[in-house]
């Protein structure tokens, strides 16, 4: 077999394979991550938190008003719902993936590997277009939102190369490859 044929054969298998349905299933996890912890525990912000400082001019809700907090949660309500949203079609495809193979099996590095990389991406775009291009809100508003800004998009850059390296560690096994009918 050519290396041109093995990689045509690994693009195949990855197409059927989980790496699509975990990516997104990180996305959703990850921004669940982000939204329970900086927007709910933390309360380090909300969707609309620095519509004060925006790039695109938003009307300012602070977060310390019921008026701004009400319109805050209405916006971290459709976060969720996108993260939410983004599990089930995740799951949706996974199972779908699975059912097509019943007999395949996949390592739970790669499974794993393809969440931290969805996790990731989703810190990547929701950190790029959120914090920076749109300003409406940071990871942590003040005067060193900048660094907090940066160090949300070092954690995910971060997780993308450690999703990626743990599921290309994982071993190909027999058990990794689609059953043969008996």
């Amino acid at each position: 077999m050519t290396s041109t044929s093995r990689r045509a054969d690994s693009a195949a298998s990855a197409a059927q394979g989980i790496g699509l349905p975990a990516t997104i299933l990180g996305v959703g996890l990850g921004g669940f991550v982000d939204g329970i912890v900086l927007h709910q525990v933390l309360q380090w912000h909300h969707m609309l938190t620095s519509t004060d400082t925006d790039n695109i001019g938003v009307e300012y809700y602070p977060a310390d008003t019921v008026a701004g907090l009400r319109m805050n949660t209405v916006w971290d309500g459709l976060f969720h719902t996108f993260t939410w949203l983004s599990v089930l079609i995740g799951l949706g495809l996974l199972y779908s993936r699975m059912s097509a193979s019943p007999g395949r099996v996949w390592s739970s590095r790669v499974l794993w590997g393809w969440m931290l990389v969805g996790w990731g991406l989703f810190n990547l775009v929701e950190g790029v277009i959120d914090h920076h291009i749109l300003g409406i809100h940071h990871v942590r508003s003040g005067p060193d939102q900048l660094w907090w800004d940066l160090g949300f998009l070092a954690l995910g850059a971060a997780l993308v190369v450690v999703g990626w390296l743990l599921q290309r560690s994982s071993r190909r096994t027999a058990a990794d490859s689609p059953s043969r009918a008996r």
